[in-house]
C-alpha cells in the first residue's frame, strides 16, 4: 500500500538529508555560517517533501470532484459534496508540494554545478539551464494559478464546470514538457562531467550510480504521467509521483555525503588526493578551480 511504501521512502530520504547536513558540517568545521544557498533550498526542498507525504496519503483515500463519466450528481449528499471538496484541495496542495520540491531540487542541482564549472566553457551551459528551469517553473505556476481553471475556486469546486479544474490535463502536459526536458539536461551534464574528471575508475563509477538515478527519476515523471492520464481514477499516479519525488531528493543529497562516510569507515579520499578536494565550495568531489585551470593551461 502507499502508505508503507511512502513511508519507507520518506525514512530514507530524511537519514540521507541527515547524512548531508552532518557531513557539510563536518566539511565546514562547524560552522554553520558557511553553508550555502544550495543547502538553505535544500531545507524548503524537504520541507515541501514532508507536507507532500502527508497530503498524498490523505489524497488516496479520499473522493475530489473528479467524477466517472454519467456520474449521477444527484446521488451527492450534502457530507459528500464537504468531503470532495476537501479531497479537491488536497489535490491541488499535493500537486504543489510536488512541483516545489521537484524544482528545489532542480535548482540544488544547479547550483552544484555552477560552483563545479566555474572558469570553464561548462557553465555557460548551466547557466541555460538555469534560465530554462525558472522559465518552465513561472510559465507553469503562472498557469496553474491563473490560466488553466477560472475562477481559481473552481479547482475544489463540486462539481466543477471545468475539465481542466479537476483533470488538470493542459497542466500535466506542461509539467510533462519542462520536467523531463530538464531532467534529461540535468542528467547530460553531470555524466559528461563525471566522465572528463580525473577520478579513479571505481570514484567515477559511484557517481555515475548515484546521478543514473535521474534516469529513474525521468522514468517515474513519464509513468506518473501515464497513469494520470490513462487512469485518471485510480491511485497509481500516486505511487509514482512518490517514486519522482523521494529519488531526486536522494541523488540531490548522496554526493555531499563523502565527508561523513570517510569519517565513520575511513576511507580514502573521493579522488584519490587529499589535496585536490575542493574545501572552498564545499564540494567533495573535485573540479577544475580557476586557479588550476589556468595552471594546467600555462603549463
Amino acid at each position: 500500500p502507499l502508505r508503507v511504501e511512502s513511508w519507507i521512502w520518506y525514512s530514507l530520504v530524511v537519514a540521507v538529508a541527515c547524512a548531508r547536513y552532518t557531513s557539510r558540517i563536518l566539511l565546514f568545521r562547524g560552522n554553520l555560517k558557511k553553508l550555502q544557498a544550495d543547502d538553505a533550498l535544500m531545507l524548503i526542498a524537504l520541507c515541501s517533501y514532508t507536507c507532500f507525504i502527508v497530503t498524498i496519503n490523505i489524497v488516496a483515500y479520499t473522493n475530489s470532484n473528479l467524477f466517472p463519466p454519467g456520474f449521477d450528481f444527484s446521488t451527492l449528499t450534502p457530507a459528500d459534496i464537504r468531503q470532495r471538496r476537501f479531497g479537491s484541495k488536497l489535490v491541488l496542495v499535493v500537486e504543489q508540494c510536488q512541483c516545489v520540491t521537484i524544482w528545489a531540487v532542480k535548482a540544488c542541482l544547479l547550483i552544484m554545478y555552477y560552483r563545479l564549472t566555474v572558469a570553464l566553457r561548462e557553465n555557460l551551459f548551466v547557466k541555460i539551464i538555469a534560465v530554462y528551469v525558472a522559465f518552465g517553473f513561472a510559465f507553469m505556476e503562472i498557469f496553474y494559478f491563473g490560466v488553466w481553471c477560472r475562477p481559481f475556486s473552481n479547482y475544489w469546486a463540486v462539481p466543477t464546470p471545468n475539465a481542466q479544474c479537476n483533470a488538470a490535463t493542459d497542466h500535466l502536459i506542461t509539467n510533462a514538457v519542462f520536467n523531463i526536458s530538464s531532467d534529461l539536461l540535468l542528467l547530460v551534464m553531470a555524466l559528461q562531467m563525471i566522465i572528463r574528471t580525473k577520478f579513479p575508475l571505481r570514484s567515477k563509477l559511484i557517481l555515475c550510480g548515484i546521478f543514473g538515478l535521474g534516469i529513474f527519476v525521468v522514468l517515474a515523471s513519464v509513468l506518473n504521467k501515464y497513469y494520470s492520464f490513462s487512469n485518471p481514477f485510480g491511485w497509481a499516479w500516486t505511487f509514482w509521483y512518490t517514486r519522482e519525488s523521494s529519488t531526486s531528493l536522494l541523488v540531490a543529497n548522496l554526493p555531499f555525503t563523502w565527508t561523513l562516510l570517510r569519517r565513520l569507515f575511513k576511507l580514502r579520499p573521493f579522488d584519490g588526493n587529499s589535496s585536490t578536494s575542493n574545501t572552498h565550495t564545499g564540494n567533495h568531489f573535485s573540479y577544475h578551480s580557476a586557479r588550476t585551470a589556468r595552471g594546467r593551461h600555462a603549463s
